[in-house]
């Protein structure tokens, strides 16, 4: 069942748990996190970033997920990860995606402010939740995400910036990273405690790749409701095609991509039973 990414997430900030939003490309992608899901009995999201919208279109995108989320025994939520252009965002929300995630964070807090309210008034025009960012994470090892300056989130500005934009969700920067780790991650529990107290809203973490369960764990108990995953599961994907293709490289396609669908629907699934808190 298709479900509106702000229902969804207002139950995970009710129950204490959080929803896995995977960044998927293709069919094999999506059915491996919807299969994930139904496995673990818990909810899922389908993000689509913008920085692959030249290679994947989003109205055929979207029907196919929700095509798919109609036969699901679990909700299901879709929703643009990461966008920049009011463009894109506008052809998500007619392509009937349930959330979009404007990413501002690039520009001063007054102009974040000023372009993403625009952003707000547009998509609740439609019924559409929107996530917004402020603070800017860091780019990692493995990762396709542009580099970011790794400002984490001002609590008092945080408020502000939720106050006055009206966003439904919101991303917090408090040390984690797109994509791996180099070195040890330093996670600014503390800073993520200091954000609830001031934001009465579900929020969500970026970068779920490589961050130790346990100190997922502990965000989700301060107050996070979304966690975004992609690079783990590439790396497990082409750590399953260079296998394959070692002593064969004619192998068919189809068969590849069978493959690496069985190999990552697990990976998706072991994220989505850390996620739901022992719910």
């Amino acid at each position: 069942m298709l479900m509106d990414t702000k229902v969804m997430l207002q139950d995970a900030q009710k129950n204490g748990y959080a929803v896995a939003a995977f960044n998927v490309y293709s069919l094999e992608t999506v059915q491996a996190a919807i299969a994930a899901a139904e496995a673990a009995g818990s909810p899922v999201i389908i993000a689509l970033g913008e920085r692959y919208v030249p290679e994947v279109d989003i109205d055929g995108f979207a029907e196919m997920v929700k095509g798919l989320a109609r036969k699901s025994s679990v909700p299901v939520s879709l929703h643009l990860d990461h966008a920049y252009e009011n463009e894109t965002i506008i052809r998500a929300i007619r392509a009937g995606f349930n959330s979009v995630m404007y990413d501002g964070s690039k520009h001063d807090l007054e102009n974040n402010i000023k372009y993403t309210k625009e952003i707000v008034e547009i998509a609740h025009l439609a019924g559409v939740s929107v996530e917004a960012e402020i603070g800017s994470m860091a780019r990692g090892a493995f990762s396709d995400e542009e580099e970011g300056t790794g400002s984490l989130t001002d609590p008092k500005l945080a408020e502000e910036f939720v106050k006055t934009t009206g966003v439904d969700f919101l991303a917090a920067a408090i040390g984690t990273v797109h994509g791996m780790y180099q070195g040890e991650p330093n996670i600014d529990l503390d800073l993520l405690e200091d954000i609830k107290k001031r934001v009465d809203l579900p929020l969500v973490l970026h970068g779920g790749s490589g961050t130790p369960h346990e100190t997922i764990l502990k965000t989700i108990n301060s107050g996070i409701c979304k966690i975004n995953v992609n690079t783990e599961v590439s790396i497990a994907a082409v750590k399953r095609l260079k296998s394959l293709l070692a002593n064969e490289d004619t192998m068919h396609l189809s068969v590849v991509m069978e493959a690496i669908q069985s190999e990552i629907q697990p990976v998706m699934e072991r994220f989505i039973k850390l996620f739901a808190n022992n719910k």
